[in-house]
């Protein structure tokens, strides 16, 4: 298929779900085709996905893209939307546009430059990101050629930090010998947890409760793994501040789902922790959306279709909790099984789905005649596949049939899983069905990014959402 039959807004909405990691350039392609063949559409959808995504990846590839753009209003854009990102995420970007899109235009040094300008007009602004991202910001500096400030020499470069910074407090806090004096160096600075523990010898229960103290709701999701490491969790006094700091992150609007979602599954963690870890998860999804159209998401579990199951449930629990109309959820092979759980959390979808297990041949249409059979009205159906169907009723005669009888035409929403192909979407685009399709690339967490999706009334109404988010223009010309 040649680039101009593709349809490449949803390529790109269809990217958004994948997680990168931070290799830029295994989304970098789509990104510039986009770019390339439909600018207008790129740049807003670049300012939409800063407000509403998920993934910093695919934000810093809009952000180098914008900046090196031959367009002046988005040059603009990016110019004025650099100033969101972190110092790290700066240096990553500005690294990509040289190594993957080999430019750095005047105009985006001058952003960079002005950036870095920001940060040191103010000492603890300049101070906080030097302690954090002191290798990034050297990074920028040097490779951009950027003269720094007399303080910012002297903390990067010089090594000789004034007494009234937070790098000097830093060596201060590694001379320290007493954990009380560790402790209110500590608080009273808010020295990071990631800096100080590199500083300390020994970290005693005392600075423990001084570093949680000092962490945000997000630092302490992000250390959790490190702080069970270090006894933490064991210690009842410090258990009670983490705990307090994970009930805060459930409506502190700074804390990624995605991050909780990966600390819940990389740490090993008491069951209350990882529960609490799953309720983050929860509410920062609902922040993002409420799907409020009935909806049926039909699970694929015939012949190796265990991958299927797995996301299958967690889309269940993702949507359930977020859902203000009715859900129905089937898993199917030759015939449809009812899936119900008793709640809205994954751990009530696991317990639903644990005794359902891939085998047998695949009649996608079985689940749809089960949804005509019993009345049940949906606006869109989610099938989570490989596409692959060898058994009647097939899936587009079933669905004219639903249609037809129920008076309604519901969107489509392939999730595609394993080695999938497109014989189903052939089949539906055929007969005209209303259809997205959406490739999952094995990462359970980037599947909070379809919330924005499902939450719309349509493609359309998501599209002209799109269009209509403004662009930052730049006030300094």
């Amino acid at each position: 298929m040649n680039t101009a039959e593709r349809d490449l807004r949803l390529e790109m909405l269809n990217s958004l779900l994948t997680t990168p990691h931070r290799k830029l350039e295994e989304v970098a392609e789509i990104h510039k085709l986009m770019v390339e063949l439909d600018p207008l559409f790129y740049g807003h959808l670049a300012v939409w996905y800063q407000r509403h995504g998920d993934v910093r990846d695919h934000k810093e590839v809009f952000l180098g893209n914008l900046l090196t753009s031959g367009l002046e209003v988005h040059r603009d854009a990016g110019f004025v939307m650099v100033q969101e990102f972190a110092p790290y995420q700066v240096a990553r970007i500005v690294d990509f546009m040289k190594q993957q899109l080999g430019k750095m235009p005047r105009s985006a040094r001058t952003a960079v430059r002005r950036y870095l300008q920001q940060r040191e007009k103010n000492a603890q602004f300049f101070d906080r990101a030097a302690l954090r991202n002191r290798k990034a910001m050297k990074h920028l500096y040097a490779s951009l050629h950027i003269k720094p400030s007399d303080r910012a020499d002297a903390v990067l470069f010089k090594n000789n930090p004034p007494p009234d910074s937070l790098a000097f407090a830093l060596k201060q806090l590694a001379k320290g010998t007493s954990p009380t004096e560790q402790a209110e160096l500590i608080i009273e600075h808010k020295i990071p947890y990631t800096v100080a523990v590199g500083a300390l010898k020994q970290i005693t229960p005392t600075v423990l409760v001084a570093l949680i103290s000092a962490m945000s709701p997000q630092e302490t999701i992000n250390n959790l793994n490190s702080l069970q490491e270090r006894g933490a969790m064991a210690n009842p006094q410090v258990k009670a501040l983490i705990d307090a700091k994970l009930k805060e992150a459930q409506t502190d609007n700074r804390v990624s789902a995605y991050k909780a979602r990966v600390a819940a599954d990389a740490a090993n963690l008491d069951a209350a922790t990882t529960a609490q870890l799953e309720q983050i998860t929860n509410e920062q999804v609902k922040s993002k959306g409420k799907i409020a159209k009935p909806t049926a998401v039909l699970v694929d579990k015939s012949g190796s279709m265990d991958q299927a199951l797995e996301v299958g449930k967690r889309i269940a629990a993702l949507i359930s909790g977020i859902s203000e109309a009715d859900l129905f959820v089937y898993a199917f092979d030759t015939l449809p099984y009812l899936v119900q759980a008793n709640g809205k959390e994954l751990s009530d979808w696991e317990r639903a789905f644990a005794h359902l297990h891939a085998g047998g041949g695949t009649s996608i249409g079985s689940a749809v005649e089960v949804l005509r059979r019993k009345k049940q009205v949906v606006d869109q159906i989610i099938i989570v596949t490989d596409e692959g169907e060898n058994n009647q009723p097939y899936f587009a005669d079933a669905y004219q049939t639903y249609s037809r009888e129920m008076g309604i035409m519901p969107n489509v929403i392939i999730v595609k899983v394993g080695y999938a192909y497109d014989w189903l979407e052939t089949q539906l685009k055929a007969k005209q069905i209303p259809l997205d399709t959406f490739t999952f690339s094995g990462d359970y967490y980037s599947l909070t990014n379809l919330v924005p999706l499902l939450s719309r009334p349509s493609r359309l109404e998501l599209l002209m959402e799109i269009m209509e988010t403004p662009l930052p223009g730049r006030d300094d010309k």
